[in-house]
């Protein structure tokens, strides 16, 4: 898969600036009843601010503000009031059920996106990478890659990050499936936010790009629209299937903190925050929901199926999109 650098630093630049604008008004409270405040999965960040948000803000004639990050530190910014928008879109369910009851007390998943390992094709490791991703060498290959003396390898933190905990996840699964020592996991990833390897989400394909990494954990949709090399994972391991959710569960993590996670699906999640609760916020989940918002999606390379309402007192404008 042949990588456009120069297209892709563009849009980083881009989207710098645009994250720039927007935080401000996502971080303070929704004054206008006519604004989707919405705080997102950083790896949503290209989808929201270049498609979805002013698709959403032309149909519908509602403004659109964005904030993008972590979602687990999304999360916590809310509950403590730091921010306050009115729509919140996480990656896994449990950044949004921390929440509950008393900012939501329902989500919906409507799309999933597999973990990938994307690379810099112009490193010395990238002719093995290469291979790996066509299939001409062993995946085992991948994994004694990452323990190499030099290799840049680069993720997400687990503490906040739900694709930081997948990732480190996926690595335990592929070291147990493939049959390889246990001993590896710890010597391809160190410690749970080991400060080598550990970016924020926005900025981990930046540092990609700009040679500082080998390779990176992403999401196959992000590799899609930043075109960017990757290999794919079996859906054993990739976390982008939900009917294997009991086979993700096998893996688990100790956080920084020492609480123990399990592994889940990587679905796409979305709320409207009640206390914020407006017609935007609502009519933000919807669009994503409908016929344009869900080609959207599927254009920028997620998994998009039929709405899974979770909870109580959904919205009734959302009721008729289940």
């Amino acid at each position: 898969m042949k990588a456009n650098w120069r297209g892709f630093s563009g849009v980083l630049v881009m989207s710098a600036a645009l994250l720039a604008a927007c935080g401000s008004n996502a971080d303070s409270s929704a004054a206008s009843h006519g604004q989707a405040n919405v705080a997102y999965a950083g790896s949503l960040q290209l989808l929201n601010e270049h498609t979805v948000g002013p698709a959403f803000a032309k149909a519908t004639g509602y403004g659109y503000s964005g904030r993008g990050a972590g979602s687990f530190g999304l999360s916590k910014e809310i509950s403590s009031g730091e921010i306050s928008p009115n729509v919140f879109e996480s990656i896994g369910a449990a950044p949004i059920t921390q929440l509950e009851p008393s900012r939501t007390s329902w989500y919906v998943s409507f799309a999933a996106s597999p973990i990938v390992v994307v690379y810099n094709p112009h490193t010395s490791y990238a002719p093995t990478l290469k291979l790996i991703s066509q299939g001409k060498l062993p995946l085992s290959r991948l994994f004694k890659l990452f323990a190499s003396k030099g290799f840049l390898l680069g993720r997400t933190n687990p503490n906040t990050d739900p694709q930081g905990q997948a990732f480190y996840e996926m690595v335990e699964l592929g070291v147990r499936r493939l049959h390889l020592p246990k001993g590896l996991v710890q010597q391809d990833l160190g410690s749970v936010d080991n400060p080598a390897q550990v970016f924020s989400e926005t900025s981990l394909e930046a540092r990609l790009e700009a040679g500082q990494l080998d390779a990176a954990s992403a999401f196959e949709s992000q590799a899609i629209q930043l075109h960017l090399p990757y290999i794919s994972l079996p859906a054993s391991i990739n976390f982008g299937s939900p009917s294997l959710a009991k086979d993700y569960a096998t893996a688990s993590l100790t956080l920084s903190g020492g609480s123990v996670v399990h592994g889940v699906p990587l679905l796409v999640d979305a709320t409207v925050l009640g206390h914020n609760a407006t017609s935007a916020a609502d009519a933000f989940v919807r669009y994503q929901l409908q016929t344009a918002g869900r080609r959207a999606f599927v254009h920028a390379g997620y998994n998009v199926f039929r709405p899974i309402f979770v909870g109580t007192r959904v919205p009734r404008s959302l009721r008729n999109t289940r």
